[in-house]
C-alpha cells in the first residue's frame, strides 16, 4: 500500500511539474476572429505616407521559430506577388512588433522583412481592389504568405470571408517627389483651423473647457470610427473628446491645466501611434 502511495504522490508532482512549465498565452482568445461589433468601414481611407523615423523596436534581424530573419533597413524599392492574410480580433489592443498598439480598425499590416514603419500599397489580384497601409508589425511566419493585413485593410480588399487572397505589395518611398499624396487620417496641421474659437453653439460629443490645453491626435471624416477611437483611449485611461469641426472630427485627449503637463502627454503620444500629434490652447473669450 505504501509503494502505492509514494507512486501516486510522485505521478502528482509530475503532473504539477508540467503544468508550471507551460506558459500562458499572451492573448485571451486561443484562435482568431472576426470583431462582434465592428464600426461601419466602408468610408475609412487610406493611410498617409509620410517621412517617419525608424521605430525603436522591431528594426534589428530576430529568430522566429529557429528561423532567421533580415530587416531590410534602407530599401526604397521592392514589389513582390504573392499571399495576403489578416489578423483581427485575438491581437486587438497587444503591442505590435514596433511597440505600438494594434488596433484592427487601423489602415496597418505586418511584414517579416521590411523597416518599421514603411507604407506599401497592397493590390488585390482577383478584384483590383487597392489600398496603402502602414507596417508596423511583424508576420505573417506562413512560408506562403507575405503581409498581414489589419481587419479594416482586409475588409477594403475585399478578402475577410476567403480570408486570403493574392495580391502584390509596393512599396512606397514617401521621400520621393511623387510620393502619394491623398490625405487619410491625416491629423489637422497647427494653421488657421486650429486657431477657431470653440463655440458652445457647435455640435460636440463633449464639451470643450476654456482656457485648457489639449492634445490633438488625429482628425477623421467619419464620425463612427472618430467615436471608436475615442472609446479605445478612454479603455486606456485617457480623458478623450471628439470635436466636431465642419467636415472633421477631432480627437483629442485632456484638458491639462499647463503647457508642460500637455508636452509631456504629447511626447508620450508621439511614441505611439500618433506621431504627429500637438498641443492645441482653447481660450474662451467672454
Amino acid at each position: 500500500m505504501r509503494i502505492n502511495r509514494d507512486y501516486c504522490i510522485l505521478a502528482l508532482l509530475a503532473l504539477l511539474l508540467v503544468g508550471c512549465a507551460s506558459k500562458p498565452s499572451r492573448y485571451s482568445m486561443s484562435r482568431d476572429a472576426y470583431p462582434t461589433n465592428p464600426p461601419k468601414l466602408s468610408s475609412l481611407e487610406d493611410a498617409y505616407p509620410h517621412v517617419e523615423p525608424l521605430s525603436r523596436a522591431g528594426n534589428k534581424d530576430y529568430t522566429v521559430n529557429g528561423k532567421r530573419y533580415k530587416v531590410w533597413v534602407g530599401i526604397k524599392h521592392y514589389q513582390q506577388v504573392g499571399m495576403a492574410s489578416w489578423y483581427g480580433a485575438k491581437f486587438q489592443g497587444h503591442r505590435t512588433s514596433n511597440g505600438e498598439i494594434y488596433d484592427m480598425y487601423s489602415m496597418s499590416a505586418a511584414h517579416k522583412h521590411l523597416p518599421l514603419p514603411s507604407y506599401v500599397r497592397v493590390t488585390n489580384l482577383s478584384n483590383n481592389k487597392s489600398v496603402i497601409v502602414r507596417v508596423n508589425d511583424r508576420g505573417p511566419f506562413h512560408s506562403n504568405r507575405i503581409i498581414d493585413l489589419s481587419y479594416a485593410a482586409a475588409y477594403k480588399l475585399g478578402i475577410l470571408s476567403h480570408g486570403t487572397a493574392k495580391v502584390r505589395v509596393t512599396l512606397i518611398d514617401p521621400s520621393a517627389p511623387k510620393a502619394v499624396k491623398k490625405v487619410a487620417l491625416s491629423p489637422l496641421r497647427k494653421d488657421s483651423q486650429d486657431k477657431e474659437k470653440e463655440s458652445s453653439q457647435k455640435k460636440a460629443r463633449t464639451l470643450v473647457q476654456p482656457d485648457n490645453f489639449y492634445v490633438q491626435l488625429l482628425a477623421f471624416k467619419d464620425t463612427v470610427i472618430a467615436e471608436h477611437q475615442r472609446q479605445a483611449l478612454v479603455k486606456q485611461g485617457y480623458q478623450a473628446v471628439v470635436v466636431h469641426s465642419g467636415a472633421w472630427q477631432k480627437l483629442r485627449i485632456g484638458p491639462y491645466s499647463n503647457r508642460k503637463l500637455a508636452e509631456r502627454v504629447r511626447a508620450k503620444m508621439r511614441q505611439s501611434q500618433y506621431k504627429d500629434a500637438f498641443i492645441v490652447e482653447i481660450k474662451h473669450t467672454h
